[in-house]
């Protein structure tokens, strides 16, 4: 629950922001809030959310809150799906956020004696800036190299040592598999991989860290918040620990309630301290829940569990709702089936159909996967589905981020 000297944090920046964004002043005055109406924790639970849909109407710079002299630089959501989100950073907002990562890097263990190879993008993406900053501010050498071109990479890797890889899931996993395949095994120094940018399962996790050898680490954020490093797990691996000196966290049902630590809902944050572009109680769509209990490592800090899917990546399929974490769940239950998947939901002859590839290891007979994942997801899922096991990398990898589910229905 929110402690006294948080709630004098909030009440310091929406006091800020009402004066100084003319977005939430806006926002505010049209709610009937002011700063002087928070009296008490539950007022704050009065102002009205933020979501990505405002703040790209606030294209371009409608969210900054500070004189355009005090902005060093600016970041961006990548915009595919409309007017992208741009977010201004202040000098103390890119020290704070490379404090935050440098942070995440302590608490994997990474110290000056590490190599880090940074493979997420450059440019107005947060990701790789976000890495090699954090990795530099606890002093390990730094491997620049951004996404793509497999083949340098693993020279660098091999030739430099790197001992940590900093990823998407989707191309960890790709560069476990080309290091299998070219028997580079023996040549590589891994340690650990921090891993972020989209949802992974425990089967797919399982199979970078025996394929490489290594400890992996969840890493957590998204661009409106800073970027990657807002949150990230121990070694105790039982959640992601968060700074709550930076960030305020918030979860809430489908309806806007708060709900209690422990409950499994939508993450809300309001940032503490962020100058160029501050949110309040803004929805990250991503699910999870904050955990009660204290962690095992001794940290102070709070945490959360790993992200289990998105509010808007739901899929409803003949009534009934269907989440990608349901299918990752679903196949680390079966003897024989990998961790790579597409479903492709279609519309044909009046009825909705669903088609569930997958991927089986080497060995597996076809047959058996195909009817034992057609009886897991009648079982659990509730719907009939066509099941279509394939071989080890046919379906096709990704350097980014794996697309997973094709809804044809509407095209």
């Amino acid at each position: 629950m929110m402690n006294k000297e948080i709630f004098e944090k909030i009440k310091e920046l929406v006091a800020r922001v009402e004066c100084d964004s003319p977005f939430y002043r806006e926002k505010f005055k049209s709610a009937g809030i002011t700063a002087k109406s928070l009296k008490e924790f539950s007022d704050f639970e009065k102002i009205p959310f933020s979501d990505k849909a405002e703040l790209r109407v606030a294209y371009p710079l409608g969210l900054m809150s500070v004189p355009r002299s005090e902005v060093v630089r600016i970041h961006s959501s990548s915009g595919t799906t409309g007017s992208p989100v741009i977010i201004p950073y202040t000098k103390k907002d890119v020290e704070d956020w490379t404090a935050m990562f440098a942070r995440c890097y302590e608490t994997a263990g990474v110290t000056c004696d590490d190599v880090v190879q940074v493979t997420p993008g450059y440019g107005l993406w947060t990701a790789g800036i976000g890495f090699q900053a954090g990795a530099e501010r606890v002093g390990a050498m730094v491997v620049p190299m951004g996404p793509g071109n497999t083949d340098k990479q693993l020279q660098m890797m091999t030739d430099l040592e790197s001992t940590v890889f900093c990823s998407t899931s989707s191309y960890a996993l790709l560069i476990a598999e080309e290091v299998q395949k070219r028997g580079l095994r023996d040549r590589i120094k891994l340690k650990k991989g921090i891993i972020g940018s989209e949802r992974w399962g425990d089967l797919m996790r399982g199979r970078i860290e025996s394929e490489l050898g290594i400890e992996l680490f969840d890493i957590y954020g998204l661009t409106e918040v800073y970027g990657p490093g807002i949150a990230i797990d121990c070694p105790c691996h039982c959640g992601m620990h968060y700074w709550d000196d930076y960030l305020y966290f918030e979860i809430i049902d489908s309806d806007g309630m708060v709900l209690p630590h422990g409950e499994t809902g939508e993450l809300v944050i309001t940032t503490l301290c962020k100058e160029g572009a501050p949110l309040v109680r803004y929805r990250t769509h991503d699910l999870t829940r904050i955990i009660p209990s204290k962690c095992k490592c001794g940290s102070v800090y709070p945490m959360i569990d790993r992200i289990v899917g998105r509010t808007d990546d739901m899929i409803k399929v003949k009534g009934v709702n269907i989440y990608p974490a349901n299918i990752d769940t679903l196949l680390k239950d079966v003897d024989g089936a990998s961790s790579e998947y597409q479903i492709i939901i279609d519309h044909k002859n009046g009825r909705d159909t669903v088609l569930l590839k997958v991927e089986k290891k080497d060995g597996a007979d076809k047959n058996t996967v195909e009817r034992t994942v057609c009886e897991l997801f009648k079982k659990r899922i509730g719907i009939a589905i066509e099941v279509d096991a394939l071989c080890i990398g046919e379906i096709p990898r990704s350097e980014k981020k794996s697309r997973r589910v094709f809804d044809y229905r509407e095209c």
